[in-house]
């Protein structure tokens, strides 16, 4: 029966990686499947949006027969209730884990899995969360409605500052006064081969840590949008509301401050740039010891340039200063599209600690495209088997580029004007098409 339940777990987990999900993702020590890290990203036009919430999983011998034991993470260290039915102690209120009465058939069973969980969860990050609560179909107007928006309102705040701002200041070693902090283990990180192994039971385990830093250059003008809302709507100081089904150690207590909130995200965007940039830096003393991933980069440098050469592509790729950490791509658009004419200039910085915290990607020449945002940033997608394939990032980022007819996605929301244009009326399509094409000429200027 153990060995049933930990095939399955395994199974579980491959499949949820395999799938490129942009808004689910699954972790777990290689010698521990039965715990398990999950991280949902707060659906579009939702006051979660685009916050990371992590929750725990615990599974036992008895999966898939029973449930596993699950426990929101993100709770502002218990002082943060974010639904009705997530409580600020991790519990999370669900029919299907038994943890909540149900209707007939809502029950668990071994069809279920940890993806249905995860979508039950996400599910209850709703526009409007305060119909979770089970008294909600008894509530009386007015004064409900104006719970409704107060709810949401302080559910918006505290996304961005729990989940998103204090997540990426933990992660960056950036302290409330701005100020970065740079551990002394991890100075001498790029000194050392990657062919070292690490003693896991004294290394933190931060499975998202690159994917929310990715995810944050995504989203950052989306958080500023956000923010911007939020001050035309509460002031500063100004107290959260307390809901009639919040308990004394079961709320969410704070006042708003959306100007703090607006700094400490500047000095995120600052933080993570410069951790970009300082890989280069770390790159050339990586590149000077002979370290696996420069040899490893420098070999598929060679290889997608001589591969580009074979196929005739006019893409150009060189390293600045001989540098195997940063690559230049010279894209030039596709002939017959929008894109055609244009000449684009990103460049590629790569980790030492690749493929672990995979590439950073900058376009230098403007572009105003849905799927790049304004600092330059493409939003594009690799399966997760082939994250330390230089050549399918390229490939991604192109296709990205040149799609002709993708899918509605809010999640590769990276360029908020941009998307609205995209996917907006016929005539604003046109005027997104017309833009597009600007940038392609003074591409060329």
């Amino acid at each position: 029966m153990a060995d049933q339940s930990v095939f399955r777990i395994t199974k579980e987990l491959s499949e949820l990686q395999k799938n490129s999900d942009l808004s689910l993702a699954v972790a777990c020590r290689d010698i521990d499947v039965r715990n398990v890290k999950a991280l949902i990203i707060g659906p579009h036009e939702t006051p979660y949006e685009f916050g990371f919430f992590e929750f725990a999983f615990k599974f036992n011998k008895e999966y898939p027969r029973k449930s596993p034991q699950v426990t929101a993470i993100t709770t502002n260290g218990g002082r943060c209730r974010f639904n009705p039915n997530i409580y600020s102690n991790g519990r999370v209120c669900l029919s299907i884990l038994g943890t909540w009465r149900g209707e007939r058939g809502e029950e668990w069973s071994a069809a279920q899995g940890l993806e249905s969980i995860l979508l039950s969860i996400q599910s209850l990050m709703s526009s409007n969360p305060y119909e979770n609560e089970p008294g909600f179909e008894d509530a009386n107007e007015p004064s409900d409605k104006k719970n409704q928006k107060d709810y949401v309102q302080k559910i918006r705040h505290e996304t961005l500052r729990v989940s998103v701002i204090q997540r990426l200041e933990e992660y960056l070693k950036i302290g409330l006064d701005g100020a970065v902090t740079t551990p002394e283990s991890s100075k001498e990180d790029y000194d050392l081969d990657m062919d070292t192994i690490e003693d896991e039971s004294s290394t933190p385990f931060e499975p998202f840590k690159d994917l929310c830093k990715r995810r944050f250059l995504w989203y950052y003008d989306s958080y500023l949008a956000t923010i911007q809302k939020g001050m035309a709507e509460v002031k500063d100081g100004q107290p959260f509301v307390r809901m009639p089904f919040e308990g004394s150690n079961n709320t969410m207590e704070g006042k708003f401050n959306y100007s703090e909130l607006e700094r400490r995200l500047h000095g995120i965007k600052k933080a993570l740039d410069a951790e970009t940039e300082a890989w280069a830096v770390e790159g050339l003393a990586a590149k000077s010891k002979d370290t696996t991933v420069a040899v490893n980069l420098q070999r598929q440098f060679e290889q997608i340039v001589e591969f580009f050469k074979r196929s005739g592509t006019a893409h150009n790729l060189e390293l600045v200063d001989g540098n195997p950490f940063v690559w230049v791509l010279t894209y030039f658009g596709k002939p017959m599209t929008n894109l055609d004419g244009g000449l684009f200039r990103a460049r590629l910085f790569f980790s030492p600690r690749f493929p672990e915290e995979q590439p950073r990607i900058k376009f230098e020449t403007r572009l105003f495209h849905h799927r790049i945002a304004a600092d330059g940033t493409p939003c594009y997608v690799v399966p997760s088997t082939r994250r330390e394939d230089v050549k399918t990032h390229i490939e991604a980022i192109i296709e990205a580029l040149e799609e002709d007819h993708p899918p509605y996605d809010p999640r590769t929301l990276v360029h908020p004007e941009a998307f609205k244009l995209y996917w907006g009326s016929p005539e604003d399509r046109r005027v997104y098409n017309r833009r597009l094409r600007r940038s392609v000429q003074q591409s060329m200027e």
